[in-house]
């Protein structure tokens, strides 16, 4: 008799794949229903799906609740379902009412999978820009500034000149940043 398997995956520990269990369940309560907290970004680490693909033989079917709950590439997506049907197994995926069993769903699928990957690239894209943008004002994502700060010893040759072209020891606290009797020192010396 033919298995209903379904797997249920989260990216972090402090999130909960509940929600994905209780769809699948009431849409087949006798389900083998097995959960995973890693990245979704590759296959690579993910041992409870291993199993699953592992444990599937002909005529069993792997439920997820959503697409990107499997897979977020396009070559991870074509390796699963591969693997599946090489077993003679199905796939379904619950929300899209997507199911590898029809050359419907199996086109349907392969299209959905296109659009995921691009998304999960544009996601990546606008992630490298954020960080490139505060690399280059000089600021993290805090709005602190990166790197180690200036320090009176770093700056003393612009702090003498400073004194000597007139600047008062509290405004040059001010402008360089820095704590008064670093600035007395750097002049004592």
């Amino acid at each position: 008799m033919p298995t209903v398997f379904a797997y249920c995956r989260v990216s972090t520990l402090d999130q909960d794949p509940g929600m994905q269990a209780e769809a699948i369940r009431a849409a087949y309560p006798g389900a083998v229903i097995r959960e995973e907290k890693r990245s979704g970004t590759t296959t690579e680490g993910r041992e409870v799906l291993r199993l699953l693909l592992d444990m599937i033989g002909e005529g069993d079917r792997l439920v997820v609740w959503k697409l990107d709950r499997l897979a977020r590439n396009v070559r991870d997506l074509c390796d699963i379902v591969g693997t599946l049907e090489g077993k003679g197994a199905a796939l379904e995926i619950l929300d899209q009412r997507i199911d590898t069993a029809t050359p419907a769903g199996r086109a349907f699928l392969q299209m959905l999978g296109v659009f995921a990957e691009f998304e999960t690239n544009l996601r990546k894209e606008r992630q490298l820009a954020g960080i490139q943008r505060m690399k280059s004002t000089g600021r993290t994502k805090t709005g602190k500034p990166t790197g180690r700060p200036a320090t009176a010893k770093t700056q003393a040759d612009e702090i003498r000149k400073a004194h000597t072209e007139g600047m008062g020891v509290a405004d040059i606290v001010k402008r360089f940043g820095v704590a008064r009797s670093s600035v007395y020192r750097v002049l004592g010396q």
